[in-house]
């Protein structure tokens, strides 16, 4: 990154900024530590009935059991696992082809043209739709499809975004001199707009790692992708809906779990980069 652009992300952060950021990132560090290492914090193995179906809590159940018995708390605590990092992959695939697709096309104006219109395609396919057409026509239906889907519908919207950013960077001087010197589009892309991308790059990963929390409950709501007796928050809530007024906790708890992670990623993300980018980078 230049130094003028560094110095532009120190000042949006104004006085005091270091300090909101760290007291933003915590609670999604925490929560992220929290999840991972959740299986080894589990009472009981999560497919073993230790209570009566959709018990309230209790004694060796602090929340209850679902609709076979097992303990709420210890499936909650082996869920987190595998959507944390399905989402990360989602977000850093997503980001990263966004990023290189979006400078090749304002570097290149016929590669611009196809990244756009391709990208119009996909940003008008629904979601839930686009979900069932790309993840049930991989083999099994199962969380690689789910990953893939969450990729395909992500990516061009945030290529667009990417290309609005880079797009005013494409005829700065330090752009024009290096490509007249014979540089390649490569080159060019990474050395020279990328790294005056940083804000907006690191405010998009933050978003795509939220909208891919949501992509993959979704499917794990619509029972596309991991399947029973897999501990999953989106699988949770699904299987034990119809027994939510005998033991609410079997639904709330996934629930809370799952907002509480995007809301916790989004605002450690959103701290990291400049009100500008901010308010650039938002979610369709």
């Amino acid at each position: 990154m230049s130094t003028a652009a560094l110095t532009t992300v120190r000042a949006s952060r104004g006085p005091g900024g270091r300090g909101r950021m760290i007291r933003r990132l915590v609670p999604g560090v925490l929560l992220v530590l929290l999840a991972l290492t959740g299986p080894f914090l589990a009472a009981h193995p999560l497919d073993k009935p230790v209570t009566a179906p959709f018990a309230t809590a209790g004694d060796g159940a602090p929340l209850g059991g679902d609709q076979l018995g097992r303990d709420v708390l210890s499936r909650l605590l082996h869920g987190g696992t595998a959507l944390i990092g399905s989402a990360l992959l989602v977000a850093a695939v997503v980001t990263a082809l966004a990023a290189l697709a979006g400078c090749f096309a304002v570097l290149h104006p016929a590669v611009g043209r196809a990244v756009e219109r391709t990208a119009d395609v996909f940003i008008l396919l629904p979601p839930i739709l686009g979900i069932m057409l790309i993840a049930l026509a991989g083999p099994g239906g199962g969380r690689w499809a789910v990953i893939s889907a969450a990729i395909i519908l992500g990516t061009p919207y945030a290529v667009r975004i990417v290309a609005s950013a880079a797009a005013p960077l494409a005829d700065a001087g330090y752009v024009e001199a290096a490509l007249a010197g014979g540089e390649s589009l490569t080159y060019t892309a990474v050395r020279e707009l990328l790294p005056n991308l940083r804000a907006t790059i690191l405010a998009l990963f933050g978003l795509r790692f939220v909208e891919a929390v949501y992509v993959i409950s979704m499917a794990g709501f619509l029972q596309i992708g991991p399947q029973p007796p897999a501990a999953d928050w989106a699988l949770m809530i699904r299987e034990n809906s119809s027994g939510i007024l005998l033991n609410p906790w079997a639904v709330v708890a996934p629930s809370m779990a799952i907002a509480a992670l995007a809301i916790s990623v989004n605002l450690a993300a959103a701290s990291l980069a400049p009100r500008s980018a901010r308010k650039a980078v938002t979610t369709p």
